[in-house]
C-alpha cells in the first residue's frame, strides 16, 4: 500500500490546514488555489485538443482512403 494514502481521521484534517495556513499564510492560498484551477482548467483544453487532432486524423485518413 502506498505510504501517501493513508486513512486521515478526527483531529488530523484540521491540524493539517491549520499548518498550510500557517505555512502560507491567508492571502496566499487563494492565489495558489486560482493558479491551481488554471493550471488545471489548461491541462483539459490541452487533453480536448489533441483528442479533436485524433479524431479529425482519423477522419481524414479514412475520406483519403476512400479516394484512391
Amino acid at each position: 500500500m502506498n505510504p501517501l494514502l493513508i486513512n486521515l481521521n478526527g483531529w488530523e484534517i484540521p491540524i493539517i490546514v491549520l499548518v498550510i495556513l500557517i505555512l502560507f499564510g491567508g492571502k496566499k492560498i487563494p492565489e495558489f488555489m486560482k493558479g491551481l484551477g488554471k493550471g488545471i482548467n489548461s491541462f483539459k483544453k490541452g487533453l480536448n485538443d489533441i483528442e479533436e487532432d485524433i479524431k479529425a486524423d482519423t477522419t481524414d485518413s479514412h475520406s483519403t482512403n476512400d479516394m484512391k
